[in-house]
């Protein structure tokens, strides 16, 4: 009698901290499903080339060695091993070129309206101007890359460096924000590094 009134007493309490318990255990649990949901990509690629046209006209031709594309609040697609990227303009003549050990590219829903470049950016123009950064975005609304971090930026004639640059998405036109030096350049070493560094 008395053990089936201990029982009877400490039925409730047993079966309140068993659902306890289980919420406690889903909670766990969708924190760590959702938290897997956003590393894992909805497609992934490798070495890919995606062309990309404006009206009938190819504008860039994207090369990467893995490409990892992610579906959510945000849509983006991922290079983490890097990538080369070819702009070119009205009659199909290469405007300029990136290349970064890193790349991330934002959707808008009509198509890719940002991408950032990271670690070891290089970009050479047409004149082969060379600008080094380790961060650089591309805004395909105001068709501009910028950055706030440290530039490098090579010509015929001098180098340039100092902090931040705004520059038009062919590159063929750029302000350093705050320039700290240039140092004079000969053709010769100039020509030696464009052609190692853009192969």
């Amino acid at each position: 009698m008395r053990i089936s009134t201990i029982y009877t007493r400490l039925l409730p309490f047993l079966l309140l901290l068993f659902f306890a318990a289980c919420e406690n255990d889903i909670a766990v649990v969708n924190s760590v499903t959702s938290a897997t949901e956003k590393q894992l990509p909805l497609e992934s690629g490798k070495n890919v080339e995606m062309l990309y046209s404006d009206s009938a006209i190819v504008r860039a031709k994207l090369n990467t060695p893995q490409m990892d594309r992610y579906m959510g609040k945000k849509n983006y697609m991922e290079m983490p091993k890097g990538m080369l990227v070819i702009f070119y303009n009205n009659l199909g003549l290469e405007e300029n070129r990136l290349k970064a050990d890193y790349g991330i590219g934002y959707d808008n829903g009509k198509g890719m309206d940002k991408m950032e470049a990271k670690r070891h950016v290089l970009v050479v123009n047409q004149k082969g101007d060379k600008l080094e950064t380790e961060h650089l975005t591309w805004d395909a609304a105001t068709k501009e890359i910028y950055t706030d971090k440290f530039v490098k930026i090579t010509t015929k004639e001098e180098v340039i460096w100092g902090e931040g640059l705004k520059a038009n998405q062919d590159f063929s036109k750029y302000e350093i924000i705050h320039p700290q030096g240039v140092i004079q350049v000969p053709d010769k070493q100039f020509n030696e590094q464009t052609n190692t560094e853009t192969k």
